[in-house]
């Protein structure tokens, strides 16, 4: 009796230990075993046009670093910048809103006379919400939504900046724009010696390094000044490359020169998650401000248009989601996104409320797998300036499933495309498709009228 007993006690304990070993090996890596928020790490390029990248079509560049993150998540192909240019995507990325509604119109600059924007009071950015969760928020590189109080990162919710506050710098080397030093540690003014691409990346690994002895979950936004211009890349890489493209224009050589510098920059952040364990329980984003800068020797992909324009060129950029615990690698989405979509995404994934007034959309089922249909939303563009093609208005467009209705410059008519048949906006439907037209016409007067009234000044 009791030799019988004893069998089926150790028949029970083996199943139990089978059923544990069995799940233990059923956990992928995309599953780990711990009950901590993700990290997350927002990784934001400059000015990195469509085709700027070798997985997204680029034969004239190495981007190994980058490339890998894309495999390993998963790649948005219609994921579009919500502005042409800098100051309002950046407001849209923190906010979850359309920049305009932020007061964010158009790019914050030095001058108070060349100056588009000012971001609202009562905009509640990203840091914010996820404090709620325990988050601690850092931001290194460029900001470019204010020059000083109460505008400032710190002012704002991060509780960590060290970067540039600034619209560009004139010089990679000296980081100053207008002759003044932009350059923080906190509130405090600093000088530091080196090239603008690897100071970021350095103090990111460092504060990636630092973060490991923390039981708070954190969100690095990290936003790289390159390749905007000027073309300054460091010689040797310039030389590299001109060896490995003969025949390549020189302007290109030097934007790809900063490109990939760029892309070892990205790696080093990479590695040193790995090295702190923190990878596996990190989302990963990266994407860029606007389309690419083809004056500059910036690839858009063959798109029509560039950096300033509401054209395909001027706004779809690259943009990829890796989560080793929950996202799959090598997926793709031909979901069409906006920047103002991370601030939700990355509000769901901490499990965090976002504002109730975000315009943005959750892309958290699209990324797991779970919702990959098409949103039905309207997506709207707009851009405001002050030099002789703008004199202080603005531009816009809208897209509506497949048909964008857009104004390149305020004096200029109105285009319409049908871009699943005309994907590089070459035929304009103004004129043949005037039922198209008007329905997309007052949408897109609605959407002006709500824009109007908030103050930008």
């Amino acid at each position: 009796m009791i030799n019988i007993m004893n069998k089926k006690v150790l028949g029970c304990l083996f199943a139990v230990l089978s059923c544990a070993t069995a799940i233990a090996f059923s956990r992928t890596d995309r599953e780990p075993a711990t009950d901590r928020p993700p990290n997350v790490v927002l990784i934001l390029a400059d000015d990195l046009g469509y085709g700027d990248l070798a997985c997204y079509g680029a034969k004239d560049l190495k981007t190994p670093q980058i490339d890998s993150i894309v495999a390993a998540g998963m790649r948005f192909d219609r994921f579009y910048a919500n502005c042409p240019v800098c100051s309002p995507t950046r407001a849209s990325i923190l906010t979850g809103r359309y920049p305009d509604l932020v007061g964010v119109p158009g790019v914050i600059r030095t001058n108070p006379s060349d100056n588009w924007g000012k971001l609202t009071r009562s905009a509640v950015l990203l840091p914010a919400v996820l404090k709620t969760k325990g988050y601690e928020s850092a931001i290194i590189g460029k900001w470019h939504l204010g020059l000083s109080a109460p505008d400032t990162p710190l002012d704002r919710g991060f509780d960590v900046f060290r970067g540039f506050l600034g619209d560009m710098m004139d010089d990679y080397f000296t980081h100053r724009r207008h002759n003044i030093n932009y350059m923080r540690d906190g509130n405090r003014q600093i000088d530091p010696a080196g090239h603008a691409t690897d100071l970021f990346t350095n103090w990111a690994e460092s504060y990636v390094k630092e973060r490991r002895a923390s039981d708070r979950p954190f969100f690095l936004y990290l936003a790289y000044n390159a390749p905007h211009v000027p073309l300054q890349p460091v010689e040797e890489r310039l030389t590299r490359v001109l060896e490995r493209e003969p025949g390549i224009d020189p302007k290109r050589a030097r934007i790809v020169a900063q490109i990939e510098h760029l892309d070892e920059g990205v790696g080093k952040v990479v590695a040193a998650l790995k090295e702190t364990g923190a990878y596996q329980n990190t989302l990963v984003v990266f994407t860029s401000d606007n389309g690419g800068q083809e004056s500059a020797g910036g690839n858009v992909g063959g798109l029509r248009g560039s950096k300033e324009n509401v054209y395909e060129g001027g706004i779809r950029v690259p943009c990829s989601f890796t989560w080793p615990a929950k996202i799959a690698p090598r997926g793709r989405s031909a979901r069409s996104a906006l920047s103002m979509d991370l601030f939700p995404t990355i509000c769901a994934i901490a499990g965090a409320e976002p504002p109730a007034e975000v315009d943005g959309e959750s892309l958290l089922p699209t990324l797991l797998g779970q919702s990959p249909d098409e949103s039905k939303r309207d997506l709207f563009w707009t851009r405001r300036e002050g030099n002789d093609r703008y004199m202080g208005k603005s531009i816009w467009a809208i897209r509506r499933g497949e048909w964008k209705l857009l104004q390149n410059t305020p004096t200029a008519p109105f285009e319409l495309y049908n871009l699943k048949e005309d994907p590089l906006e070459r035929n304009n439907l103004a004129s043949k498709e005037p039922a198209v037209y008007r329905e997309l016409a007052k949408a897109l007067r609605d959407r002006i009228r709500r824009g109007g009234a908030v103050p930008w000044q």
